[in-house]
């Protein structure tokens, strides 16, 4: 069974830092494209951040410079690590593991993690 599940959310002062962690099991993690989405109330789903299996990077312009993805394929875990946080961030953080082969496309999306940036 796959799953993604999400964790380290909550409620932060501005200017404060978090780091979500998402697990992955039942797939090989190595092999997918591990990305970080977000939605806050009334929104879109954006992009905020992605690593490729070769550990290439991408973020939104709204949090470069602040917000740090990794993974560790030992852990099967990516993370998200945030600082500098600002009430545009609230939002619920979502996980999503990506990979395209012979197959097709192959998605899966974690549960979600309410992160709160309020003082």
């Amino acid at each position: 069974q796959v799953q993604l599940v999400e964790s380290g959310g909550g409620l932060v002062q501005p200017g404060g830092s978090l780091r979500l962690s998402c697990a992955g099991s039942g797939f090989t993690f190595s092999r997918f494209v591990m990305s970080w989405y977000r939605q806050a109330p009334g929104k879109e789903r954006e992009l905020v951040a992605s690593m490729t299996t070769g550990g290439s990077t991408d973020y939104a312009d709204s949090v470069k410079g602040r917000f740090t993805i990794s993974r560790d394929n030992a852990k099967n875990t990516v993370y998200l690590q945030m600082n500098s946080l600002e009430s545009e961030d609230t939002a619920v953080y979502y996980c999503k593991a990506v990979r395209r082969d012979f197959f097709g496309l192959t998605t899966y999306w974690g549960q979600g993690t309410m992160v709160t940036v309020s003082s």
